[in-house]
């Protein structure tokens, strides 16, 4: 299992979703109290409760689990993780609260998209959880985590219901997909490379700026992805994340016309990856890059001829 602990009590866990440095969850210690933020899957939990084991931590310390929003590689495993820990609560964004405790809208779009059979290896079962072990955690809240100031805002852009953490502690934020994706990788002498997951279906431009402009407010000098692990240079790096994100969207408008709209848009994002990806000084061979970035490819070509469909 590969985790990474970092300074101020956090740990990276790779969920085991994917590939290896795929999918990240975080594991944030204050005394004798813990938090999990993110789960991966259904699949994922056991690595998470081997993660307890080998730290010693007794499930009853775990006070809180925080996904940051309900995409299934997120909080797909928040059910069953919740049902191991009887003695936790649930912290969601008011959007995403309800997916929560009936999964049924979930389970059924997934099932939908991937097939049963696909769904069930790729993410298991959505287990609900009890209304009354839930917590809404709209804009601005504020939780004490053992004496360690947490604060929850409502973050759009990727999806609506997503929320971030501030961590005063350690002056980081788990950003959840807010602050995009940077795969280890493709980090190079230049530093991180970072995009936005414009996937289904709630890819917002604007709103997306907005909340990149509300977690820059709070001068973090660290961001904690779900895509994968801890970044700095936060600055540098939300300007790279504006400028792809207003990139992308044009690829979609561009391709607007076009017969098969999603094969170009696909087309051209994987044009625009290449093109950035040598100016980055990146020296991985073009089958190495086509198979990273594969499955993003596909999701976000989805995500942006949605995003057209929604803005006629």
């Amino acid at each position: 299992m590969n985790i990474i602990d970092f300074d101020y009590g956090i740990t990276c866990i790779d969920t085991g979703y994917g590939r290896p440095g795929q999918v990240a969850c975080y594991l944030l210690q204050e005394g004798d109290m813990v938090i999990f933020i993110d789960t991966g899957t259904f699949h994922s939990v056991p690595n998470l409760l081997e993660v307890l084991d080998k730290k010693k931590i007794d499930r009853e310390s775990v006070a809180y689990v925080m996904p940051t929003h309900v995409h299934l590689d997120h909080a797909g495993g928040a059910g069953e993780l919740m049902r191991q820990l009887p003695g936790a609560k649930l912290v969601m964004h008011p959007r995403g609260a309800r997916h929560m405790i009936d999964p049924s809208k979930l389970s059924a779009g997934a099932v939908e998209v991937y097939g049963e059979t696909v769904f069930e290896e790729s993410f298991g079962e959505l287990i609900p959880v009890a209304e009354d072990r839930v917590i809404i955690a709209d804009d601005g809240f504020s939780l004490e985590f053992n004496g360690r100031p947490l604060l929850f805002l409502d973050t759009p852009g990727h999806a609506r219901h997503h929320y971030c953490i501030y961590d005063e502690n350690s002056k980081g934020i788990f950003a959840g997909d807010t602050f995009g994706i940077s795969y280890r990788e493709f980090d190079t002498r230049l530093g991180p490379f970072i995009f936005p997951p414009t996937t289904p279906v709630q890819f917002d431009p604007e709103a997306w700026h907005k909340s990149i402009d509300c977690l820059l407010g709070l001068k973090p000098e660290r961001m904690y992805l779900t895509h994968y692990s801890m970044v700095s240079n936060v600055n540098k790096l939300a300007d790279d994340l504006r400028y792809r994100i207003d990139y992308f969207a044009r690829i979609a408008m561009d391709s607007a016309n076009e017969e098969d709209r999603y094969l170009a848009i696909r087309r051209g994002m994987h044009k625009k990856f290449n093109t950035d990806l040598i100016a980055h000084d990146c020296r991985l061979g073009q089958a190495n890059i086509e198979e990273l970035l594969a499955l993003d490819l596909d999701l976000n070509a989805q995500g942006l001829e949605i995003w057209l469909d929604r803005s006629k």
